[in-house]
């Protein structure tokens, strides 16, 4: 008989919270636990055409369209289950589960699910041991989770074990060394403006109540134990060779569009949720497009991969 999952703790305590900064995947349940709930408001995820088509982008990208559908897709460390279940509904697999080692993040992923009727389970589970036998899925997927995982390495050695002979795995959204440099001083330059600026009274009608940004500051402070690692993309590709991976590949994508999304997305989690109206968000979406676009059609001929800002990496395990 299988063990009850835990519960989510969406607020945890000071202790709990002092705990965590000297156990990285205590941390990383309490952070996701905390963000379950404001995860896809935070981050702009929605299950439509918009984020159905960045899903599937980022798979072709790294990985093509052969194979389509995989009959039984896995997704670690799912949050709200934006990556598999908008490849779902792309059409890039047929069955889904999702695990996540917060409570919190694997009920919203499995509630999301169900509301767009898709054929999903769920777990808690940890990377580093998949709670499932050998040879189950034919394609795992994940989408920035292995920069919170402690041992990548062994977190791929089990993705190879629980995939079938010749099946897939795909990680994308992973912060390279150089990308994750330039965006967290964008972030926190744009974060000081925002909450400075807000301050005088002409403009506090665009400034979140103080508890609510003591609040993001104190998961900032969770954030930074819980993203544990940065990529160099040869080292991530040498990686993913090393824990047995067939055809291990790392693409890279986002230079000029990660310098513009840090700053909007940060911009966004500083003012209060809806003041900034679908105008803006229209604005920011297109502005990451036409950036994007340049990014992958012009610069990535010219710039270093290592110094796009997302970095994907797939394989397959030997037939």
């Amino acid at each position: 008989m299988s063990t009850p999952d835990p519960a989510p703790n969406p607020h945890a305590t000071a202790e709990q919270v002092e705990a965590a900064r000297h156990d990285r995947k205590l941390a990383n349940v309490l952070y996701h636990d905390w963000e379950a709930g404001t995860y896809d408001e935070k981050w702009s995820i929605s299950y439509d055409e918009r984020c159905i088509t960045y899903a599937a982008d980022r798979f072709r990208h790294a990985a093509g369209e052969a194979g389509w559908p995989y009959e039984r897709a896995l997704e670690l460390g799912c949050g709200t289950g934006f990556f598999l279940l908008n490849l779902m509904q792309a059409g890039v697999a047929t069955r889904g589960s999702v695990t996540d080692l917060s409570p919190g993040m694997v009920q919203t992923a499995l509630r999301n699910a169900e509301r767009l009727g898709l054929d999903v389970d769920g777990r808690v589970a940890d990377a580093e041991r998949i709670p499932y036998d050998d040879a189950t899925f034919d394609l795992v997927v994940g989408h920035a989770v292995l920069h919170h995982i402690p041992d990548v390495e062994l977190a791929l050695r089990e993705v190879l074990r629980v995939l079938k002979p010749g099946g897939r795995f795909v990680f994308a959204g992973e912060p390279t060394k150089v990308g994750d440099w330039y965006a967290r001083r964008l972030g926190a330059l744009t974060w000081k403006a925002v909450t400075t600026v807000t301050k005088l009274p002409p403009l506090q009608g665009w400034r979140r109540p103080q508890q609510e940004l003591d609040e993001s500051s104190r998961a900032a402070a969770l954030e930074a134990v819980v993203d544990i690692h940065v990529f160099d993309p040869d080292q991530l590709e040498e990686l993913a060779r090393r824990a047995g991976a067939r055809d291990a590949r790392v693409v890279t994508e986002e230079f000029t569009a990660a310098m513009i999304g840090w700053p909007v997305r940060t911009f966004e989690a500083a003012v209060p949720p809806g003041k900034l109206g679908w105008g803006w968000a229209m604005f920011a979406y297109k502005s990451w497009q036409r950036l994007s676009w340049l990014d992958t059609n012009v610069l990535s001929r010219v710039v270093p991969r290592g110094w796009f800002y997302n970095a994907l990496v797939s394989g397959t395990r030997s037939p």
